[in-house]
């Protein structure tokens, strides 16, 4: 597996990386391990070196987010596949090997491992959970987590399979789709811009699945915690401009449809006191009036690339629906019939 760079984005994540660091090494065979920098100012760098020569080190100039720091650093390590790790997780053992061989199928342009929660190691974690899916007002959602609903990890998701989307956590990708696709939206600066990826490739018809004989655990909110107004920020807006450069058909009304649900949230935001949440939804859109007229470009230019959509992984129903007003906590429990 030498032609796998694991490359992990680092930022002030010295503990992360002293507490982690050890198992990448031990349990990723013979692949490069690559410390991608983001400009820290903790002393990761000098740690790494000191503790973990073998570690590669490319040092970015800036902290330009998560979307911009792959970007930058990608650019500069050749490898047939990335292996994008974050450095709050830590790998378990044979991790690697299901990952590669299930990234020999021509069609698949990226895979992810099962993520669970460090904290909680029988529940699955938020970011990726076992594969990512879209509904039709594109709320992402995974298998063992709707929304705030994790599931206890029984096997009951241990099957490989075709997913919309994979985790930027841990996503193993072929780097040439990578580059091919321009990489990460750097206007993202971080949350979502894999979910942007994903479908950007996906539009070329290309696979995303996810293989759970490869287990990780995950830290998570390590750079943002889950409920920071920040982080819902990023969400909401990003999302917008996710759906602006990737919706097929009439945008206009799909995307007035999801403000009007992103204005309800503004408004339970009100209600229970949350004011700097409310703010989170109001700063997003407002970002989104600023930066129409570039997504638009972005939407044409996608529209060029684009052949043989893959719609593998898209729920043609309202998850908020489902979880909300009929009370559905475990995506087993989802009517399959909706599905791509």
């Amino acid at each position: 597996m030498k032609d796998i760079a694991i490359v992990i984005l680092n930022w002030n994540g010295k503990n992360y990386l002293e507490q982690f660091l050890p198992n990448v090494i031990a349990y990723s065979g013979d692949c490069r391990i690559i410390l991608a920098d983001n400009a820290s100012s903790d002393n990761s760098v000098e740690f790494v070196q000191t503790n973990f020569p073998s570690i590669e080190i490319v040092i970015n100039e800036s902290n330009g987010g998560f979307a911009k720091g792959y970007n930058d650093a990608l650019k500069r390590i050749e490898a047939k596949y990335y292996l994008l790790l974050n450095s709050d997780i830590e790998v378990t053992e044979n991790w690697v090997t299901p990952l590669y061989n299930a990234i020999q199928d021509p069609l698949l342009a990226g895979c992810q491992p099962k993520v669970l929660s460090h904290s909680t190691p029988q529940l699955f974690e938020h970011a990726g959970a076992s594969g990512g899916y879209l509904d039709r007002n594109y709320f992402p959602f995974c298998r063992g987590r709707i929304f705030e609903k994790f599931e206890e990890d029984h096997g009951q998701y241990d099957n490989e399979t075709e997913i919309f989307w994979a985790t930027g956590a841990a996503l193993l990708i072929k780097a040439e789709l990578f580059h091919k696709a321009n990489g990460f939206d750097e206007a993202f600066f971080a949350h979502m811009e894999e979910i942007d990826l994903c479908w950007r490739l996906k539009k070329q018809g290309y696979r995303f699945k996810a293989i759970p004989s490869s287990k990780i655990y995950h830290v998570g909110g390590g750079t943002l915690p889950y409920l920071s107004p920040k982080k819902s920020y990023l969400n909401f807006r990003n999302s917008l401009f996710m759906i602006v450069k990737n919706h097929e058909g009439w945008l206009l009304p799909k995307l007035f449809y999801r403000m009007v649900l992103d204005g309800v949230a503004a408004v339970r935001f009100i209600v229970r006191g949350e004011f700097k949440q409310f703010n989170s939804v109001l700063f997003a859109h407002i970002d989104l009036y600023k930066r129409f007229s570039i997504l638009l470009k972005q939407r044409k230019e996608i529209k060029l690339t684009s052949s043989n959509f893959n719609k593998t992984g898209l729920y043609n129903a309202s998850i908020l629906w489902a979880r909300y007003f009929k009370k559905i906590e475990k995506f087993s429990d989802l009517n399959k019939r909706f599905f791509s």
